[in-house]
């Protein structure tokens, strides 16, 4: 009972935390003509109500796909369609056809928070509890402090609260679905992540570490008994699941080809903004876009990305394990990030939502990169006008988590998840350890480096001949960090023999 009062406390603060955020400014606030991603939330809304399903997608006279057209699938389109009855209910002019545009009012604002609200007290924050309450292996007070970190993750409170966004549902979605293969409810957590995939295709990234999962796990019950009856079950959920949800754009052909086309727009280049990863940090000292055509861009960007999630799936495909499955999530989300097409700022999401599925394992080096995924997206938080809200929510989860793991006190080989490893390279390498104690000190110039740059970035204007200066470092020093992680995480995985024997795992 104790326990359940501390957890509930653990989501009354953050709740409050949220709410605080979404006090700010958001995406693109009084800024015409296309405004920002809270005005693309409340267009999409104004368009699915107005205009019949087989015109969403597609340009007219009334749907201008250049200002803000849907560009996710079809579940995000029947949740703004959702909102939209409700906005009408309340007052039509919020979601009236044209005059509607960039419109801004106290109470609609109101209402577009209370909606990402709902949405994560609905999704997001149940998956989050149960996942740390049924930790296995883990005391109350450890899966109080899990659940409080999580739920204080800066990242993702900033950009659903702060940008306006409804990250909330995919990801919450895609941990019901980890919560399913976790209890063996494969055909449960299939169907969950189905949804989140309809909800948002960059949850591709988590879909290898599914697919190889389950694959494994079938091949395993061998495919001419239990194994092949649980692969026919879970190719009907996957069929099932989409069916339904792209029911009205099969219809015709070219409706399906236009959906598809609006949420691969491989048209646009490999990246667009400053991003932390490979591709734009190599572009600060060879112009990737002058050097090599959209075709070649595209086929490095897809041979780079297959090459560097391979190990992580070959692996977990021939040794299924609920703990081989949340690290390749990790290794496979971070691989797409830093290697595929068009990434965006907020992609680094994907990567982080797995990294806190590890965070009561691998507490010092799952803080260490949350802390860093915030920080990546520093350009993109300073132009939402959200330096206040960044620092201060940054600052109470380091707090949070230094206070909670006590991160410091006990780096060592055992506790990086790196016994297996060095007892490896000692075989070869005699006397060689792990850098552990040296960790620390990388550690603390790592956050001095950020901090640094977030006080310059904030408060500094840059050379006038170098006016992208600090959105650069940001990028290159993120993407170094991200470069290491990856190095790492597959480290664990690879050199991982218990298969899942004496894991920590949901019961």
């Amino acid at each position: 009972m104790k326990e359940w009062h501390s957890m509930t406390i653990a989501v009354l603060v953050g709740l409050t935390v949220r709410w605080a955020v979404s006090l700010n400014s958001y995406s693109g606030a009084g800024k015409p003509p296309m405004f920002g991603d809270y005005e693309a939330q409340r267009h999409w809304q104004e368009i699915t109500l107005n205009l019949p399903v087989q015109e969403w997608y597609f340009n007219s006279s009334d749907n201008n796909l250049q200002y803000w057209g849907l560009d996710y699938p079809p579940l995000t389109a029947y949740h703004s369609l959702l909102c939209a009855y409700v906005a009408e209910f309340i007052n039509p002019d919020w979601v009236a056809l044209h005059t509607s545009r960039g419109y801004e009012s106290d109470h609609h604002k109101l209402f577009m928070r209370s909606t990402v609200f709902i949405a994560d007290l609905m999704i997001y924050i149940p998956a989050v509890v149960l996942y740390c309450c049924y930790l296995k292996e883990t005391s109350p007070r450890k899966k109080i402090a899990n659940a409080f970190c999580i739920l204080l993750y800066p990242g993702l409170l900033l950009i659903d609260y702060g940008h306006f966004q409804y990250n909330c549902v995919s990801l919450g979605l895609t941990l019901w679905g980890v919560l399913g293969l976790s209890y063996d409810w494969d055909i449960l957590g299939s169907l969950a992540f189905c949804l989140a995939l309809n909800y948002k295709q960059m949850e591709l990234y988590h879909s290898l570490p599914f697919f190889c999962f389950l694959l494994g796990k079938c091949l395993k019950k061998d495919l001419k008994g239990k194994g092949l009856l649980l692969l026919i079950k879970l190719i009907t959920t996957v069929v099932a699941a989409f069916a339904l949800c792209w029911l009205p754009f099969f219809t015709q052909l070219e409706q399906t080809m236009q959906v598809l086309r609006r949420l691969f727009p491989v048209g646009r280049g490999l990246f667009e903004d400053k991003v932390a990863n490979f591709w734009c940090s190599l572009n600060v000292l060879l112009k990737i876009k002058s050097l090599l055509s959209p075709h070649t861009q595209l086929m490095f960007s897809f041979a780079l990305t297959f090459l560097s999630l391979l190990p992580a799936c070959l692996k977990l495909t021939l040794q299924p394990s609920l703990r081989g499955f949340k690290y390749a999530l990790v290794s496979c989300a971070l691989s797409f990030f830093l290697f595929s097409f068009q990434v965006h700022e907020k992609s680094i999401l994907l990567v982080s939502l797995p990294v806190c599925l590890i965070l009561n394992e691998v507490p010092f080096m799952s803080i260490w990169f949350l802390l860093v995924s915030t920080f990546s997206m520093l350009p993109l938080l300073l132009k939402d006008q959200l330096a206040l809200a960044s620092v201060g929510t940054t600052l109470g989860f380091g707090v949070a988590c230094a206070s909670s793991f006590s991160i410091f006190e006990n780096i060592s080989e055992e506790e990086l998840q790196l016994r297996s490893f060095s007892v490896y390279v000692r075989r070869h390498i005699p006397g060689f350890k792990v850098p552990a104690k040296m960790l620390k000190t990388w550690f603390l110039v790592s956050v001095t480096m950020m901090s640094l740059l977030t006080l310059t970035s904030i408060t500094v204007e840059p050379p006038h001949k170098l006016p992208d200066l600090f959105p650069v470092l940001v990028c290159l020093v993120s993407c170094l960090h991200f470069l290491l992680f990856l190095i790492y995480f597959n480290v664990i995985i690879l050199w991982d023999h218990r298969n899942g024997r004496s894991q920590k795992k949901i019961n």
